[in-house]
This record gives C-alpha cells, structure tokens and sequence, in this order.
C-alpha cells in the first residue's frame, strides 16, 4: 500500500518563505504523476503544480511564477517552493500521487489521483 507523507508546514509570516516535502513509500510504487493541491479555508480544494516522473513539471495557470514544484525520483519525493508568500497561501497543502502518466489536460482533475497525503497546514500570518 502507498502512502504519501508530508512535511514543511507550520506558520510564517507574510513575506517568509515555504518549501514542502512529500515523499512517497510503499510497494508498487511507481510514480507516474505526484502533485500538490491545497485548500484554502472557505475555498474549494485546487490545483498547484505536478511533477511527472517522465514529463517534466506544470503548474497552475492561476498561481504561476508563486509556486515552483521540484522532484527527486530516486527518493520519491516531490517538493513545493514559494517565496514572497501572503496571507491567501493559507491552507491545507496536500500531496497527491498515481502510477499513471496523466495527460497535461489531466493534472488539475484531483479524481485522477489515487493516493493523498494526510496534509499539512499552512498558516501565513503576523
């Protein structure tokens, strides 16, 4: 069985930094698709970045050149980077794993995904 552990949350204050680990352990494994998804309070769950294990990276649209997601196949383990970060970072940031290798039009559906971390909280405040 998988299972995806997060790291890296906690509090900052605006204008701190981020950076978030999620590695992945388990049999079977394979890793075709990681990704991050977060969601804010009072907001739906959404999309931030993936790392294909062959394929390279995506990101949001709507968050792009805030967040920059990073893998490390040999361990697993993805990682989320933002800088500069304000109080609408705030969230519970989740690590999202399947075997496949979803397409780019697929990346942002979290149905596609079969395995999610427990979250981590981030909390950007004064």
């Amino acid at each position: 069985q998988v299972q995806l552990l997060e790291s890296g949350g906690g509090l900052v204050q605006p204008g701190g930094s981020l950076r978030l680990s999620c590695a992945a352990s388990g049999r079977g494994f394979t890793g075709g698709t990681m990704a991050w998804f977060r969601w804010p309070p009072r907001k739906d769950r959404e999309f931030v970045a993936a790392a294909k294990r062959i394929g390279g990276t995506s990101h949001a649209r709507s968050l792009r050149g805030r967040f920059t997601i990073s893998r490390d196949s040999a361990k697993n383990t993805i990682y989320l980077q933002r800088n500069s970060l304000s109080p609408e970072d705030t969230a519970v940031y989740y690590c999202a794993a399947t075997n496949r290798d979803l397409l780019p039009s697929s990346l942002a559906d979290d149905g596609q995904y079969d395995c999610w971390g427990q979250g981590t909280q981030v909390t950007v405040s004064s």
